[in-house]
């Protein structure tokens, strides 16, 4: 953060209560991580109603035993081999997995998709969640650090 700026807001004092409650279950430092944290995710839900090009990842827990399940989870990942950029397997029990699928595209895109996951008959779980972090100027490449 080389470019700091300071503000000041003014809170009521419950509001303010309630805030530093959150923080302290959450473990941050201070008011000011928190208040960027709040402000990147207000950035972010505008970027995603926006349909803008985003990366994410769907968690979904699904019961492998629902007859053809696996078979359409494949898939519904091969129809969309160019959103899908991973996934990861992993048994958590004799019914149950859990699979991660990192998905990148333009977020109503990804939206979509996720929906028709998480809609099959045996995904018992799911959720999926959006980042603009680390989408490349031309949308091809997503940098990690």
């Amino acid at each position: 953060m080389a470019d700091l700026s300071r503000t000041g807001i003014s809170l009521d004092q419950s509001l303010l209560q309630g805030f530093d409650e959150l923080i302290a279950r959450r473990g941050y430092r201070n008011r000011s991580e928190a208040v960027r944290d709040l402000i990147r995710d207000a950035l972010l839900a505008d970027v995603v109603d926006a349909n803008e090009p985003v990366v994410g990842t769907l968690t979904l827990v699904y019961d492998h035993h629902v007859p053809n399940l696996t078979q359409r989870l494949t898939e519904a990942q091969h129809q969309n081999g160019a959103r899908v950029m991973a996934t990861t397997h992993v048994h958590l029990d004799h019914h149950y997995c859990l699979e991660v699928i990192i998905l990148q595209g333009r977020s109503h895109e990804l939206k979509a998709i996720a929906e028709h996951i998480l809609a099959l008959r045996g995904v018992e779980l799911g959720k999926l969640v959006l980042s603009s972090a680390g989408v490349a100027k031309n949308h091809n490449h997503v940098h990690t650090h």
